[in-house]
């Protein structure tokens, strides 16, 4: 989560958009220039291709001519996106509209309504059905249907198909049923928020969904921002306003957003807000979230609008009554849903296997059939033809009948193709779902967050994860900073110690009462550090928390007698909330001064300037002037520019280094302090410098970096501060459980290098022993590696060949830690100039235009090449960790490892940044926390911690994988069973497709009789309980490894069910060739045969269920037993003659059942089938359990010594690491500057209203003699 966006300077008015210009040029990279690890690449557009350059000699009217033709195009392009106040009829008019359906047309401005259901009341029947059809096996199931209604070809009646087919299609639909309604109620509760709107002059409540581009409307504090809307006015001094960002970019830290100063002097009346007419011309939607580019016009005059001045939709108001805007982009054009990337149908590694073995089946049934087909055609030309007792009527040759009992054939044996199977998969993984929303041990009380299964279809692809992508901030960490330790004057202060000093065994939290401005919030046990400060016996402990306090670009807001601090980043939130605990409070700031408590005296200080924080400086500083007229530079900042800058003589130089090293080791977040006495002398003469790098139009970010150098040097080092940026709870051990089970964890992240990396040692990702590659180091090797593959490969490099050597060296752990830049540097992904070329271009060469796509060729293959490399590359290190990433580089790395190494993934973040990421990997989870929803509601899995992860995957996951394949290995073994019965029989029944069972057990076969027990399997079986699952993370392996379910285990099951098939056939067969029952009859007619049949098929392949079921519950042996007496009991019903009197062409088997089976003869048979069958399976298992026991048989038969152990998972130790020379600095700042700019500006001060223009008059006067002065 740290993608942090970047608010962009105030850009002086000018016509047009000259901006167009500075973007581009912003978003080039240097082709030599080296890739700068602080900056944050520019934006999520597609990479452009670099076009044509021009010819080194141009003729004079082609240059005029080429610019012209840039500035139309720039104009054309970027500012044709038209918005007019109040003006809904503006929209309707022809230019604005789009061809959407033939002759039909909509608006180009989409609506506000947000809509992710599929169907309506209407739609719903005809395109579910539609989507159902879709799948192979249910319109392989209506083609069977009408075939079936051909009297020519049909062996079945309908009912043995149509109903099976009503049941699936029913159940899949009030599935999706149930599914689009959650997705109706999630929309309506979105677009029937409500906000005020100018609706006849006046402000009136309208919901989300009902505004419009152009309306103008007013949001109150704490409501959230229903689009991207142009900031009017608000309630605030010079119209600022305060956003919380969340959703946008996962940052809790206030942002400031502040309008134009014309629309905040003439725009705060309801009536003039009715009346603005304004007109505003900017770029087409699009998905940056830091930059933005227009004009309004109004009354005659042209206004440049920039970032600042733009509010997102899904920020929160906060810290401002009220405010207005004019609404820009609405609905699927605002930018949080231009960059929430592309929804992707996901589908499991299972599915897709499932569906290529149903294929196969396919074929199998074909072939088969052909066969019996060609076998009828050869029967009746030997012995159909002269068997006059055979004859049936029709005259047909015996080809012809042999084509027709092909497509018989195709409906006796179309149950090889499981009809239900897929509707029984919907319905378990709909239960596994219910499991994990229902699981308390994911429950997450703090946050009353429950888990939460958000679709049902992935749930057995939890359990074969390779890789994880994680976000860190919110995801990893907590993103609460709170102050741990500090070293001042070279003595280190936070252990638990007494009052005086000594260390004490049990903490005891020091209490703050005696400080009114304490906030109760901050733990600490240090008695002493509290005992020195009290005393004031040591000023410099004193002076250290007054610097906390002063330098800073916080601001305040003081009401109902609280203080609340909005600061650029948590850090500094943390250091002066600090400050503020210890008795040093910031109690307010104006423009020119800043107010103190010390110790409960307060004081007030001029602050003579402000040298702001950016990612370069990595330290800001505070000059002010006492009341005793003493001028001071107060600094903090990274240790690695601090100590760079100290006057030679500091004695306390190496002991505050050993206890940077020693936060360091701690994973803290370190700052170093120091400060500077100035003379007056030397204040004004630098105050000139400063004075003239302040107005400077080119380039002052730079002046006025060389003039803070001068002022920041010779420092006096007062101590350093320790930050701990809090993990969640259990995210260390959470990580270790995960990688002995095999599975890697990449963070990618937002945040800076050195915080990624400490934070990566205190989840443990990274240790001593840990080998760290930069990307730097990265570039060097793969540009070597690229050079050997060339030389090998010759010039032409195919990327088809894979070099076997690794990239490491092996036995080692290694890690890769890489910005995001480096990463558009190794990946070749560098955004080029775009180039605006005149369309007459001088003509080329045919060997010109083959050069040149040999060329382009060349460069996407080693392009390629590289990619999979880098690959390669991380894929042998032990950890990942990508930083200062955008949203879009984090999809890509995702997409890479999919690509290129087929694994399978999952993304794991909680704010909006995340959403692409998750999106595009094969699992995502969102975490629902205080960042907002934006990643929950595009994930697949939610809960409220990182630490649930591991139940999910190594529980629920596992557990899920195992019942599926289960399942699968089962359902097809009982359909082949079932149905190679008929194969067995065609050979004694000339090959007429003539069934082997009566139609109604063939049509309940797979609804009644088997389902339920192979169902319960899928929802409820385990081999090992969910603690031991956790304590052996290893068994999370057969999972990743396939070994389940694949091609070698369908063929065991195919073979099983053929054997099966066999005895079920075979020895009925022989007991009814000759026998005689105790009526002196033989019960050897085709009915009986059939009941003898299905009964040993019924009693073999439930029983055989039980032998696969790992885990029994009552539930389990009643499905078996209850399944087999729902056989009888029906069979009996249908046998009987009551009903075949009432439906004599559809129950032919009078009588039959009762005949049959009170024959001890044919219970003898059964008996014998079912015995043949499963004796030779129990004696295989045990050998197999045995001598060849797999892991999870291992720990069944230990369980009870597991369970009577204590089982509880040992965290191993920190790794401390100290004494080590390399510093990992993690600076606390934000990515951006703060709000120096806006306190050196006054902006923020509240007055009142009246004095605006004096305001702005004094502050033109200031500028005039700033410039003068220069």
């Amino acid at each position: 989560m740290g993608f942090s966006s970047v608010l962009l300077p105030a850009v002086v008015p000018e016509a047009a958009c000259r901006m167009t210009t500075e973007r581009d040029s912003e978003t080039t990279f240097d082709e030599d220039s080296q890739p700068n690890d602080e900056e944050m690449p520019y934006s999520d557009d597609e990479t452009e291709d670099e076009l044509d350059t021009p010819p080194a000699v141009e003729p004079e009217q082609n240059r005029i001519n080429r610019e012209v033709e840039v500035t139309r195009e720039t104009l054309r392009k970027d500012c044709s996106w038209q918005v007019k106040a109040n003006d809904r009829a503006f929209y309707e008019q022809p230019q604005f509209k789009k061809s959407w359906f033939l002759c039909l047309t909509k608006s180009k401005y989409s609506g506000n309504a947000i809509k992710t259901y599929k169907y309506n009341p209407i739609t719903f029947l005809p395109l579910n059905l539609l989507e159902q059809f879709k799948r192979a096996a249910n319109f392989y199931f209506l083609v069977l249907l009408i075939l079936q209604a051909i009297p020519q070809i049909t062996t079945l009646s309908w009912y043995t198909t149509l109903i099976p087919l009503l049941l699936v299609l029913g159940i899949t639909a009030i599935k999706d049923l149930v599914d689009d309604i959650a997705r109706h109620r999630m929309d309506n509760e979105i677009n029937n928020r409500t906000c005020d709107v100018i609706k006849d002059g006046r402000f009136k409540s309208a919901k989300w969904k009902d505004i419009k581009v152009g309306d103008v409307i007013r949001l109150a504090k704490n409501a959230f921002v229903p689009a991207d809307i142009l900031l009017l006015s608000s309630s605030e001094p010079n119209s600022l306003c305060y956003v919380e960002t969340a959703e946008l970019d996962g940052e809790t830290n206030l942002k400031f957003k502040m309008s134009l100063e014309v629309t905040d002097r003439y725009l705060q009346e309801e009536r003039a807000l009715a009346a603005f007419d304004g007109w505003v011309e900017c770029e087409e939607p699009n998905n940056r979230l830091d930059k933005f580019t227009g004009t309004l016009k109004w009354k005659g005059r042209s206004y440049a609008v920039d970032a600042d001045k733009i509010l997102l939709r899904g920020c929160k108001i906060r810290n401002t009554d009220a405010c207005h805007g004019l609404v820009i982009f609405a609905g699927a054009d605002t930018k949080i849903m231009k960059n929430s990337g592309k929804t992707r149908f996901k589908r499991t590694k299972i599915d897709s296997l499932m569906n290529y073995m149903v294929y196969t089946i396919f074929v199998l049934l074909i072939l088969v059939s052909s066969g019996l087909a060609i076998g009828h055609t050869y029967w009746e030309q030997q012995i159909g033809n002269i068997s006059w007792y055979l004859y049936d009527g029709m005259d047909y040759t015996p080809s012809y009948r042999g084509f027709l009992n092909f497509w018989g054939y195709i409906i006796v044996l179309n149950t090889m193709v499981p009809i239900s199977l897929y509707v029984s998969v919907e319905v378990i993984r709909l239960g596994q779902s219910y499991f994990i929303n229902w699981d308390l041990q994911m429950y997450y009380p703090e946050k009353d967050t429950a888990a939460k299964a958000r679709t049902t279809t992935l749930n057995e692809q939890l359990g074969q994860i390779h890789y994880i992508f994680s976000d860190k901030t919110g995801t990893l960490t907590q993103n609460i900073m709170t102050f741990k330790k500090c070293c001042i004057n070279g003595y280190t202060y936070g252990e638990c110690r007494d009052k005086a000093g000594h260390l004490r065994n049990r903490p005891e939290q020091v209490d703050f009462s005696w400080n009114m401005h304490a906030d109760g919030k901050l733990t600490f046990y240090d008695h002493y550090l509290i005992e020195q400060i009290r005393s004031g016996d040591e000023p410099e402990i004193q002076q250290f928390f007054f610097l906390l306090a002063v330098c800073h670009t916080v601001m305040v807001d003081a009401s109902e007698g609280e203080l609340s601090y909005q600061a650029a980043s948590p850090d500094e939130g943390a250091l002066v909330t600090a400050a503020r605990n210890f008795g040093f409070a910031f109690l307010s700031r104006t423009q020119n001064t800043i107010t103190i408590s010390e110790m409960g005296t307060v004081r007030t200080y001029d602050v003579l300037a402000i040298l702001d924080f950016n990612s370069d400086r990595k330290r800001m500083s505070v000059i002010i002037r006492d009341p005793k007229g003493r001028i001071q530079l107060y600094c903090k900042g990274a240790d690695t520019v601090i100590y760079e800058r100290l006057h030679p003589r500091n004695p306390r130089r190496q002991a505050t280094q050993e206890a940077l090293d020693i936060f360091a080791s701690e994973t803290l977040r370190t700052l170093c302090l120091c400060y500077k006495d100035i003379s007056d002398e030397e204040y004004e003469a630098w105050d000139k410098k400063f004075m003239a790098a302040s107005v400077a139009v080119r380039n002052r970010d730079e002046a006025l970096d060389k003039v803070y150098e001068e002022i920041e040097k010779n420092l006096i080092l007062l101590g350093a501060t320790a930050i701990e940026d809090k993990l969640q709870d259990g995210v260390p051990e959470t990580i270790s459980k995960l990688a002995k089970a095999d599975i890697k964890i990449w963070v990618l992240t937002g945040d800076k290098k050195e915080t990624a990396e400490n934070i990566g040692y205190s989840c443990e990702l990274l240790t001593d022993e840990t080998k760290i590659y930069y990307g730097e180091d990265v570039s060097a090797h793969l540009q070597t590696t690229l050079e050997n593959q060339r030389n090998r490969s010759g010039s032409n490099l195919d990327p088809s060949q894979r070099t076997t050597e690794p990239f490491l060296q092996p036995g080692r752990n290694h890690a890769l830690i890489i910005t995001g830049s480096w990463l558009n540097e190794i990946l070749l992904e560098k955004k080029k100039k775009k180039k605006k070329l005149l369309k007459l271009k001088f003509p080329r060469t045919p060997e010109e235009k083959q050069k040149q796509l040999q060329a382009k060729r060349k460069a996407e293959a080693n392009k390629e090449q590289q990619q999979q490399n880098f690959v390669d590359l991380a894929c042998e290190c032990s950890a990942v960790i990508c930083c200062r990433v955008t949203p879009k580089q984090k999809a890509m790395v995702v997409d890479l490892v999919k690509r290129y190494k087929k694994a399978i993934t999952l993304a794991i973040g909680d704010g909006a940044n995340d959403v692409n990421m998750i999106k595009t990997a094969h699992i995502g989870v969102g975490i629902s926390g205080q960042e907002g929803m934006q990643a929950v509601m595009s994930s697949d899995y939610s809960f409220g911690q990182f630490r649930y992860l591991q139940r999910l995957l190594l529980v629920h996951g596992r557990w899920s994988y195992i019942r599926m394949c289960k399942f699968l290995r089962y359902f097809f073994y009982k359909n082949f069973a079932f149905t190679l019965v008929h194969f067995w029989y065609s050979f004694f029944n000339g090959y007429s497709a003539q069934t082997a069972y009566e139609d109604w057990f063939i049509t309940l076969y797979n609804v009644l009789y088997t389902s339920l027990p192979v169902l319960l399997v899928g929802l409820l079986d385990q081999d090992v309980s969910d603690k031991l699952s956790l304590r052996f993370p290893s068994l999370y392996l057969s999972g990743q490894r396939d070994l389940l379910f694949n091609y070698k285990k369908f063929f065991i099951s195919l073979l099983h069910g053929v054997i099966t098939s066999l005895v079920i056939f075979f020895i009925p067969f022989g007991a009814y060739l000759q026998t005689m029952g105790q009526d002196g009859e033989a019960p050897s007619d085709y009915q009986s045969f059939a009941v003898t049949t299905a009964s040993a098929l019924v009693i073999t392949v439930n029983f055989q269920m039980g032998l696969d079921t790992s885990y029994w519950t009552f539930v389990n042996a009643f499905s078996i037993f209850g399944s087999i007496a729902l056989y009888f009991g029906i069979m009996f019903d249908l046998h009987s003659a009551g009903i075949h009197v009432l439906f004599p062409n559809a129950f032919q088997f009078t009588g039959t059942a009762p005949n049959a089976l009170r024959q001890p003869y044919l219970w003898l048979t059964i008996i014998l089938t079912v015995a043949f069958c499963l004796l030779p399976v129990i004696a295989l298992r045990f050998l197999t359990m045995t001598i060849w026991p797999s892991e999870s048989d291992k720990i069944q038969k230990n369980r009870k010594k597991y369970k009577a152990e204590e089982e509880q998972w040992k965290r191993r130790p920190s790794v401390f690491r100290r004494g080590i020379s390399g510093r990992r600095s993690a600076y606390a700042f934000s990515h951006q500057r703060g709000y120096a700019d806006l306190i050196a500006s006054g902006r923020n001060i509240r007055r009142r209203r009246a004095s605006l223009t004096a305001i702005l008059s004094n502050n033109l006067v200031e500028i005039r003699q700033a410039e003068e002065a220069s």
